[in-house]
């Protein structure tokens, strides 16, 4: 009768595991489906500029005509908002992919050449890891005049360093097994293994690294624009809404502020919780946990 109880219980948990799992997943499916056509649909369907200053109608609380309100120059802050995305979705995933590739080819390069190259290039990581993020992007950035690419670049150059350490920690992980000792004995080359077997092997880790890495990149970005080293005063961005909207917030006009928020907030748990689902399906610890 224990034995039945305790066996119960672990099915009920492992139901409520599933099912929460499944919650979790259609609520970022729908959050990244609202994200795609907000970026999609509104621009065409808002027909009015998002640069267009008008100071007679600057601050206005949301309404039919500006479901958002207006900043305090008068622009429609759905269009600016949106805008904004636009350019943090951009630079998170360009940079994402880019810092993606940059850490694979590091973190590989040291794991298959192992000895003083691999305690080296550690010691590389380790050494630029030290250095605080945003301290290092905000000196790559103000190399450069400003602009998105800048941008892109700073936060690829500063965002590789984990995804080194995963896969390298992947590949030494691999190169024990039997496979792998079994191509070496056959007279394959390091190079042909590496390309061959350990690559294809640690993709999957290098792609879910690369989409957890687009909302931090975009989180970069935000703190970069809102401290007024990323993108143009007049270009559109996410963390120069909330720079800008800082004095109305004091005086009582909340929308400036909320909104550029959500629209960071919001695709943020959409990645989160989709990359979380996939980790779970890749991981077969965490995939037999959800089986019990």
């Amino acid at each position: 009768m224990a034995e039945a109880a305790v066996e119960r219980k672990w099915r009920s948990y492992g139901t409520n595991r599933r099912s929460t799992r499944t919650v979790r997943v259609r609520t970022s499916v729908t959050l990244a489906v609202l994200t795609v056509l907000a970026v999609l649909l509104v621009p065409p369907l808002v027909h009015l500029d998002q640069q267009a200053v008008d100071l007679a109608s600057k601050l206005l609380p949301p309404s039919w005509a500006h479901p958002f309100g207006t900043d305090d120059v008068g622009r429609d802050l759905l269009l600016r908002c949106v805008y904004g995305l636009r350019v943090s979705l951009l630079v998170g995933v360009v940079a994402a992919l880019t810092a993606t590739v940059i850490g694979t080819a590091v973190g590989a390069t040291a794991a298959a050449l192992g000895g003083w190259a691999d305690r080296g290039i550690m010691r590389l990581v380790d050494t630029v890891s030290s250095v605080p993020h945003l301290l290092l992007g905000i000196f790559i950035v103000a190399l450069f005049r400003p602009g998105v690419w800048p941008v892109v670049v700073s936060v690829a150059l500063t965002h590789w360093l984990s995804t080194a350490r995963i896969v390298r920690a992947e590949v030494l992980s691999l190169r024990s097994r039997p496979y792998i000792d079994a191509a070496v004995s056959a007279g394959a080359s390091r190079w042909r293994v590496a390309v061959r077997h350990l690559l294809p092997a640690v993709l999957p880790q290098a792609a879910l690294s690369a989409v957890l890495m687009v909302p931090h990149a975009m989180w970069h970005e935000s703190a970069l624009s809102f401290l007024g080293l990323g993108l143009p005063t007049h270009t559109a961005s996410l963390g120069t809404l909330i720079q800008t909207a800082r004095g109305s917030l004091l005086a009582g006009q909340w929308w400036p502020t909320l909104f550029p928020g959500l629209f960071i907030i919001v695709p943020t748990l959409a990645i989160a919780g989709l990359a979380g689902a996939w980790r779970e399906r890749i991981n077969p610890r965490r995939r037999s946990e959800l089986m019990l």
